[in-house]
Parts: C-alpha cells; sequence; structure tokens
C-alpha cells in the first residue's frame, strides 16, 4: 500500500509502525523505500523526501522546461501519488500538457497547473492575507495566493488597494489585522508593503514586480525601494516570486 503512495510524514510513519507492530517485514519495509529519496529521470531528479525534510511538496518550476520534460516529472510524482503544482507555465504548455492528466486544474491568472490526488491537509495558524497594488500585479499575487492554498492555508487575497487611492486600503484596515501574514505585491516605486508594514503587527512579506514604466527598470525600483523600507518587520524576496513569498508565509503560518 505505501509504494503506491507519495511518502508523507503520516505515511512514513505509518509504515514503521507496521514494522514496529510485525505486521509487514523489514525487507518489505525497505522495499517501499528502494526509491526514495530522489528519483533519476535524467533530465531531473525527483525529490520524493521533500515534504518530509521541509513539510511541503516538491513543485516543478515551469518556465524553461519542455513539455515533454514537465510530463515526465509530472508522471513520476503522479504515480506516488502526490499533489502537484507547476509554476510558470504558459497556457499553450498547459493545453499540451492536460490531456495527459485530465485531473488537472490550468489557473490562468497564476500561470499555475494543479493536480490534486490526495485533499489538501490544512495545517496553518491563520489566515495568509495577498494584498496587491494594481490589477497588473494579480499574476504575482495569484501565484502566491494559489501556492499558500496549495501548501495547506487558508488565504485570502485584497487586489488594487496600492497608495496612488491610499483610501481603499485604509477602508480595509480590519482585514489587513485579521491576518496573520501579509505578502504584500507591487510594482511602480513599490511603496506598498511599508504603509501596510506601518499598519499591522504581523510579519510582511513584500514582493517587488516587473511592473511599471522605463524607469522601474523591470522592478529593479520596485526592489530597491522595498529593501530601503522604513517599515519594521518588513522582509523582501525576489522580483515577481509569488511562490517564494508563500513558502516563506506558510513556514511563518505554521509556527
Amino acid at each position: 500500500m505505501f509504494l503506491e503512495e507519495y511518502m508523507t510524514p503520516d505515511n512514513l510513519k505509518q509504515l514503521l509502525d507496521s514494522v514496529k507492530q510485525g505486521t509487514i517485514e523489514i525487507d518489505e519495509a525497505m522495499e517501499h523505500l528502494r526509491h526514495f529519496p530522489s528519483q533519476d529521470l535524467g533530465c531531473a531528479q525527483v525529490d520524493h523526501h521533500r515534504e518530509l525534510r521541509q513539510g511541503m511538496p516538491e513543485v516543478i518550476f515551469g518556465e524553461g522546461k519542455s513539455t515533454v520534460q514537465i510530463v515526465r516529472i509530472m508522471s513520476a510524482m503522479a504515480e506516488k501519488g502526490s499533489n502537484i503544482m507547476v509554476t510558470r507555465l504558459a497556457q499553450d504548455k498547459a493545453m499540451e500538457i492536460m490531456p495527459e492528466f485530465p485531473a488537472a486544474v490550468y489557473h490562468e491568472d497564476a500561470r499555475c497547473l494543479v493536480l490534486e490526488q490526495r485533499p489538501v491537509e490544512q495545517h496553518g495558524k491563520g489566515t495568509i492575507l495577498i494584498v496587491s497594488a494594481g490589477t497588473s500585479d494579480i499574476p504575482v499575487a495569484a501565484e502566491a495566493l494559489l501556492t499558500a492554498r496549495f501548501l495547506g492555508n487558508q488565504a485570502e487575497h485584497l487586489y488594487d488597494v496600492g497608495v496612488a487611492g491610499i483610501h481603499r486600503l485604509l477602508a480595509r484596515r480590519e482585514l489587513l489585522c485579521s491576518a496573520s501574514v501579509l505578502i504584500v505585491v507591487a510594482g511602480m516605486e513599490g511603496a506598498l508593503p511599508s504603509v501596510v508594514g506601518g499598519l499591522v503587527d504581523k510579519p510582511v512579506i513584500a514582493v517587488p514586480t516587473s511592473i511599471g514604466y522605463g524607469a522601474s527598470f523591470g522592478g529593479i525600483a520596485a526592489l530597491l525601494g522595498m529593501l530601503n523600507s522604513c517599515a519594521a518587520g518588513v522582509t523582501v524576496v525576489n522580483i515577481d516570486n509569488g511562490f517564494g513569498a508563500a513558502c516563506a508565509a506558510n513556514l511563518i503560518n505554521k509556527v
């Protein structure tokens, strides 16, 4: 029964308990673990033990990979019963891949493909709130939102509340203060995380986006603005890295 399943902490505990109770032999248990912790596909080393080490499963970065490579990696993970997420996946590639995995769902806003083969276990202590400055920042914010939920968190979003109309943000102060962790996504000059950081007493993870006119230098202006934030408790991830922000928020939200 264990061979077909992705090796989660619960599955490993069940396997070890079966050895302890004498319901399976040690050699049989060793066979269950034979393909762990990684599987060599030639084009990739699939990490089946990541969830045991980090509490979150392997996620596939789709940008730059061929559809053949992505299908091979997804197939290896699907055979173990893993939930699968592919980030930064263009829609045309997703349409080529989905016939191989009929249960998969493509999230256009987030540019992510998700295949859920088992219920997502909720383990967050509170709500992760994803806040975006403008509608143009939604793709990065949506990636963060989908990732946070994929990792087992209650996550909500608040879009288009940038500093150009700060009354929109202040009107939602109760929602801001109710979150356990906030991910704040902004392009242009990247001022929004500083404002949010000055309003709440919770961790704020700032995500600069590449949205803006020429002098924004593809998000560098927003990145530098966030790194120079005067608000206490604001940390910054890389440009457009909604996935990384959600992973950090997930770790915080489990404490």
